[in-house]
């Protein structure tokens, strides 16, 4: 709620200035946004959840009364790890495949209302392989009318040209899903041998193994995705040579990294919270929320080093995990046993 109430405030001002229903506002944004904050939030949320009601038990000294009975430490750990591995994967189904749906929703409204700037348009000098032995170059895409002008189409055989198709002016037609060309000529290759077909002020209709969908790109496309798509996409632009799927590999390594997180904060908060101290239930909480605001603050630097050239998208996204890891392994041997 409390994020609601600030991302609401953020864009009221938009919400005026758009002819925004309240309907739209309140089930295709609001109702879509919940589960992507909860989805951000969890790890953070175990983090806090642990440290609370394991301070409680501590400073009512039921941790120590447990001990004295002989139960071993790591055994008090048994149900906190089986919570968190439930939580862990709740997680990783809803990043993966339920949480990417409800993006779409979010998205669209965003793109449409909020954000318009991520909506991009490849629209000048572009290259792209619509097959394994086809590839096109477009000097100009107008979206408005889905209209290519100066479109190149060469077809390669065991890597030598066979056939180039240019033509003026390409346009997409929606109701039967071809492509109308206009002036265009054909020029086929034969070894040695060459034909030209040249039509000026003809049309021909055709099907090309591309629609004008694939010219444009949103900034937040892989927040709509699921996983699997996201794979497959990243296959598909690897073909085509259209653009760099990084961002789209980062995106994918930190859906199944989060779900690691919840188990590795569920254990620092165990042996934090599991300490009887002076100070009691407010010192750990704000222990640990100085560790939640660390590990996102390295999230966020790990996640920028993952974008760029300096790491792989997976060592950029598993370095807090990795790091924090350690901070665990630390903190649960140092805690009273």
């Amino acid at each position: 709620m409390v994020a609601v109430v600030i991302d609401f405030s953020e864009k009221v001002g938009k919400f005026l200035d758009e002819e925004i229903s309240f309907n739209e506002i309140v089930f295709d944004y609001y109702l879509n946004f919940i589960p992507w904050i909860n989805g951000l939030l969890w790890p953070l949320f175990a983090l806090i959840a642990v440290i609370f009601f394991t301070s409680r038990l501590a400073k009512d000294s039921e941790i120590i009364s447990i001990l004295a009975s002989g139960v071993s430490y790591y055994r008090i750990m048994v149900p906190y790890l089986i919570a968190s591995c439930f939580l862990a994967t709740l997680l990783w189904v809803g990043n993966n495949y339920i949480i990417p749906i409800s993006n779409e929703k979010k998205a669209t409204f965003e793109n449409t209302y909020i954000w318009r700037g991520n909506k991009k348009t490849l629209n000048e000098n572009v290259h792209m392989r619509i097959a394994p032995n086809e590839k096109i170059f477009v000097r100009y895409f107008r979206q408005r009318d889905s209209t290519m002008i100066d479109f190149r189409l060469e077809t390669f055989e065991e890597g030598q040209l066979t056939r180039f198709l240019k033509a003026k002016r390409l346009k997409f037609n929606n109701s039967s899903g071809k492509w109308t060309m206009k002036d265009y000529m054909v020029r086929t290759f034969d070894g040695m041998n060459e034909s030209m077909e040249i039509e000026s002020g003809k049309e021909l209709d055709t099907l090309l193994n591309f629609t004008p969908e694939e010219f444009i790109r949103f900034s937040n496309q892989m927040e709509m995705m699921t996983s699997p798509e996201i794979l497959n996409y990243i296959e598909d632009q690897n073909e085509k040579g259209i653009t760099n799927p990084k961002k789209f590999l980062v995106e994918y390594h930190r859906r199944n990294a989060d779900p690691f997180t919840i188990i590795i904060l569920t254990i620092i908060g165990m042996s934090l919270a599991s300490r009887k101290v002076r100070g009691g239930l407010g010192l750990n909480l704000a222990l640990g929320l100085l560790l939640g605001s660390l590990f996102v603050l390295i999230s966020k630097f790990s996640t920028t080093f993952a974008y760029s050239q300096t790491l792989t998208p997976l060592v950029g996204i598993w370095i807090p995990n990795i790091i924090f890891t350690i901070v665990a392994i630390v903190l649960l041997f140092r805690a009273q046993k």
